[in-house]
């Protein structure tokens, strides 16, 4: 792109960061590809919103109308369009992508918001679910964990006004992985047992399986090695065989036995256990080489898993190959883990 030189820019991003320049609608796309934020965080959002009008009724009543007119081939439309930026996310990362998840979101709530009957809220609040999720690991992905506390939020309310116990157990349970990120693993562990008492096990077994092996996580952070493996049991008790890994009632849901046996060699990175490496490598050889990001992660574990065992030339590697995958994604969450880990060898 045509920008100004670097001399130019290095003063343009001063005076940005001290308030003496505007940031252009040019340079603010560029910046929010860049950062991985949104129009409001990178500029300072109008304080005062336009005044109500009296005579606002029939501007209410067309949105209303418009929402109602609202059908299945639309609703399929939006959650076509959250697996085309699920996709890309998978491939690209997420900071190429806030201003399309933004757009996407806007006009999901808005068709939320004057859907009046149960009939028609309901499609569309399933639809609101799938992509504020989305957007809140985007978020968590680029750091940005009061974005990703939001939408999660926001995806709770949805699965709520769906009536989807599904749907708010698995937002709710990974909304605990905003507080792992925040350094609170053991409340994010809470969290997670909380939403599997709310479902009380009626949700599906793949769904069930992907608790299971999310609590598994939270509890290797939160030090609790014991609660952590038992865990990893329970998904390994439930997890349905086969190849498939979607689930049918959750399309957010990415799991099968290869997918468990990379969380558990995760788990077990996590947990300081070399034995973690044979299976780390298996998940490796077994990977889709579409989940770019997925792959960075299993290099960074792979990086724990031969620094527990002091083989520091192969940890080495692995950190250099992560570094790689990470800068292709963008991943601020992966970049952060390998300066940690970079900082014990």
């Amino acid at each position: 792109m045509d920008v100004a030189s670097r001399a130019s820019l290095k003063v343009y991003v001063s005076e940005w960061e001290n308030g003496r320049r505007a940031i252009s609608d040019r340079y603010a796309a560029i910046l929010r590809r860049l950062l991985g934020v949104t129009d409001a965080e990178l500029r300072a959002s109008p304080s005062a919103s336009e005044p109500t009008m009296a005579d606002g009724y029939d501007e209410l009543l067309a949105r209303i109308d418009s929402a109602r007119s609202v059908s299945e081939s639309m609703v399929k439309a939006f959650n076509d369009q959250t697996e085309v930026l699920r996709t890309m996310d998978r491939e690209r990362g997420a900071s190429a992508l806030v201003d399309q998840m933004t757009g996407h979101l806007a006009r999901l709530e808005e068709t939320l918001t004057f859907a009046v009957l149960p009939s028609a809220r309901r499609p569309v609040a399933l639809a609101l679910v799938g992509a504020s999720t989305l957007a809140a690991w985007q978020a968590i992905d680029a750091g940005a964990v009061d974005r990703a506390w939001r939408h999660y939020e926001l995806a709770k309310r949805a699965a709520r006004d769906a009536e989807a116990p599904m749907h708010l157990a698995h937002a709710t349970a990974e909304q605990a992985y905003v507080l792992m990120e925040a350094g609170r693993p053991a409340l994010g562990v809470d969290l997670i047992r909380e939403a599997q008492r709310t479902l009380g096990g009626e949700g599906s077994p793949r769904l069930l399986a992907w608790l299971h092996a999310a609590e598994a996580e939270l509890c290797a952070h939160a030090a609790m090695p014991d609660d952590a493996r038992r865990a990893l049991d329970a998904a390994a008790a439930v997890i349905p065989p086969g190849p498939e890994a979607r689930d049918p009632g959750l399309a957010s849901i990415f799991l099968n036995g290869g997918h468990l046996a990379r969380w558990r060699g995760h788990v077990l990175a996590i947990l300081g256990d070399g034995g973690a490496v044979s299976s780390l490598y298996d998940a490796l050889e077994a990977m889709d080489p579409t989940f770019v990001r997925a792959q960075a992660g299993l290099h960074i574990d792979l990086a724990h898993a031969h620094l527990a065992r002091a083989e520091y030339d192969d940890a080495h590697a692995q950190v250099r190959q992560a570094r790689l995958l990470a800068n292709r994604t963008g991943s601020v969450r992966q970049r952060r883990r390998l300066d940690l880990l970079s900082s014990k060898l």
